[in-house]
């Protein structure tokens, strides 16, 4: 009954694993193999998410107006593209035209992909179970993502061209898979009455109305900001020192290993916590292993690579929960956006920053000044509340 009811369901995870294929995962090491520094590469970075910061609320609320499959279309064209300008760019500025084109592929996605399966349990009155499928989603983000870099640090000795057409022909075959897509019905036509202001403006209202959800797009861009960081700059630590494709391999493995059993505990901790105690048991985590970092021992890193990843892994499933049990259904993709686009925001700054860091004070320091920071400014905030109740 339950394989009938949700028929679509498999065509929406087929697209996760494909458009969540991480062969071109090890682009800092692309690039540097290009010629770029470490500098140039987070001012890449900076430019992918000042486009996003630019264009992640028109992609939600043009997936909210017209359709989340025609969105999903134009994601993956995005991509196609993007693979085709990694391989052809000849200078700074063309990489930077590439991310551009990186950015649009990953707005046009980004919220409506968790919209669609939420509006889709909604059409069959399940809602209740969107906590196991976004588990499941992220699951196979993960496992995709593993997959694609692991194969990639196969190549990384100078075959790294050929992750951007392996993405390039994925693009075209997910557009296929997105073709057949089917719209949520539960959705009606009230959106689509709707004109693109109205539906930013009564996103924002909502916003006002509900501060909680507010806050948590803050936290959720903050920690995610921290782990991305960690997780793309550690590629520059494993050049240094000279990691070989097994190593490298299994690290991989064991990042994949432990980011979907991070990704299937949630939903159990989310029934036996509060997400106020969850949040707060995963920052503690992150916390602690930032601080670690000052030792500056390889094996530290190593383990704080890895249990960054796996904290990155839970805090997805466990915020896009929270997040659709707060939205309303009319203007659930640009909310999703503005989630993104907050993200955005602090990766614009936090990217390049992290980068000269590294290359004035080194990784281990950067991350532990970082942990440090944090932990201050938490014990600070803290303190305001104690005197002001």
């Amino acid at each position: 009954m339950f394989k009938h009811k949700f028929r679509s369901l498999p065509r929406g995870y087929t697209y996760t694993a494909l458009s969540y294929f991480g062969i071109d995962s090890l682009w800092v090491i692309f690039l540097q193999q290009h010629g770029l520094s470490l500098v140039q590469i987070g001012l890449c970075e900076s430019i992918f998410h000042l486009t996003s910061l630019l264009s992640e609320v028109p992609s939600g609320i043009l997936a909210d107006h017209f359709s989340y499959r025609t969105n999903l279309i134009s994601s993956r064209v995005a991509a196609a593209l993007h693979a085709i300008i990694m391989l052809t760019a000849t200078n700074f500025w063309w990489f930077v035209f590439g991310f551009v084109l990186q950015a649009w592929a990953y707005n046009l996605q980004s919220g409506t992909l968790e919209a669609w399966f939420y509006e889709t349990l909604a059409d069959h009155q399940a809602t209740e179970r969107y906590p196991q499928v976004t588990s499941n989603m992220n699951t196979l983000i993960e496992l995709a993502n593993a997959l694609g870099v692991l194969i990639a640090g196969w190549l990384i000795h100078g075959y790294l061209a050929a992750t951007y057409w392996s993405d390039l022909i994925i693009a075209i075959v997910t557009i296929a898979v997105i073709w057949r897509m089917p719209e949520p019905q539960h959705r009606g036509t009230s959106a689509n009455r709707l004109s693109l202001w109205q539906l930013l403006t009564t996103a924002l209202t909502w916003l006002r109305k509900l501060p909680k959800l507010t806050y948590l797009m803050s936290f959720h861009a903050i920690f995610s900001a921290i782990g991305m960081t960690y997780y793309y700059y550690f590629q520059a630590v494993m050049t240094n020192h000279g990691f070989k494709g097994p190593l490298i391999a299994g690290i991989l493995i064991t990042v994949a290993v432990l980011n979907v059993f991070g990704v299937q505990l949630t939903p159990h901790l989310q029934r036996r916590w509060s997400p106020t105690k969850l949040l707060l048991g995963l920052t503690a985590c992150l916390l602690v292993t930032l601080l670690l970092m000052g030792w500056g021992q390889l094996t530290l890193l190593v383990g704080g690579y890895l249990l960054v990843n796996m904290l990155n892994a839970m805090v997805e499933p466990l915020m896009s929960t929270y997040y659709n049990t707060l939205m309303p259904s009319a203007q659930r993709a640009t909310l999703l956006s503005i989630s993104s686009m907050i993200f955005s925001l602090v990766m614009i700054v936090m990217f390049p920053a992290i980068g000269w860091l590294i290359e004035q004070l080194g990784f281990a320091t950067t991350f532990s000044w970082l942990g440090g920071l944090l932990l201050t400014s938490g014990l600070i905030l803290s303190l305001r509340v104690v005197l002001v109740n």
